[in-house]
């Protein structure tokens, strides 16, 4: 009897038990993440060009980080800073009759994006259970395209979408805690969305069709602090 109560006792011995009393920890981030577009169309969109209808596609993509956080007096409020570098790719699917715009049927354009993200979150966590805890955050994200064509001259012939360099996304999301020896780990899923129109109209083909453009996308990831 007592050998069982002495396993028993140590399965639920804490793991890492110094790392909630330290203000600063630090660590990376790795993951992917699916991206797209919240789309309004121009109110004509049929009548002047023939079009039925916009549709976005999510696509996956990938980012890696590091981050800083800091325990705001106690250990179940945090404050955290995560740059990344992140890998993204939304597809526009437009689907028309026949016009001078458009050819009948369905087509696409892609928009790839290579992002630098600046994401600053607050983090409210349980109490931890044994070598378990888990979080909910809120924050936002200052981001950018490393790869936008905003500048870029339009060709008129393979015409793209432009997209501003700058975007500010508003994020929320949670994830997991688990306590290993000598480090911690995270599961996070969060959702992200942008604050602000990142579409850039210059009566293309491809974009008198479209109002505004906002991006968005979840973000899967799995985080090591020590």
């Amino acid at each position: 009897m007592a050998f069982f109560l002495g396993q028993a006792q140590k399965m639920k011995q804490q793991r890492f038990k110094n790392f909630d009393k330290k203000a600063f920890r630090f660590g990376f981030m790795l993951g992917f993440n699916t991206t797209d577009l919240t789309v309004y169309e121009t109110t004509n969109a049929y009548e002047s060009y023939g079009l039925v209808s916009v549709k976005n596609e999510s696509q996956p993509g990938g980012q890696l980080g590091i981050l800083t956080t800091l325990k705001l007096g106690t250990p179940v409020l945090r404050f955290r800073f995560m740059p990344s570098l992140s890998f993204q790719e939304r597809v526009l699917s437009y689907s028309s009759l026949d016009s001078s715009n458009f050819p009948k049927g369905v087509s696409e354009e892609r928009i790839n994006s290579t992002c630098v993200d600046l994401p600053l979150s607050l983090i409210f966590r349980t109490k931890r259970f044994n070598n378990f805890a888990a979080y909910a955050l809120f924050g936002g994200q200052y981001s950018i395209d490393l790869q936008s064509q905003q500048d870029a001259s339009q060709n008129y012939i393979d015409p793209f979408i432009k997209l501003n360099r700058f975007d500010i996304h508003g994020q929320i999301g949670g994830g997991i805690d688990f306590y290993a020896p000598f480090f911690k780990f995270s599961i996070e899923l969060k959702y992200s969305h942008g604050l602000r129109n990142s579409f850039i109209q210059d009566l293309s083909p491809v974009a008198k069709p479209i109002d505004q453009l906002y991006n968005k996308g979840w973000w899967f990831s799995i985080i090591f602090q020590s």
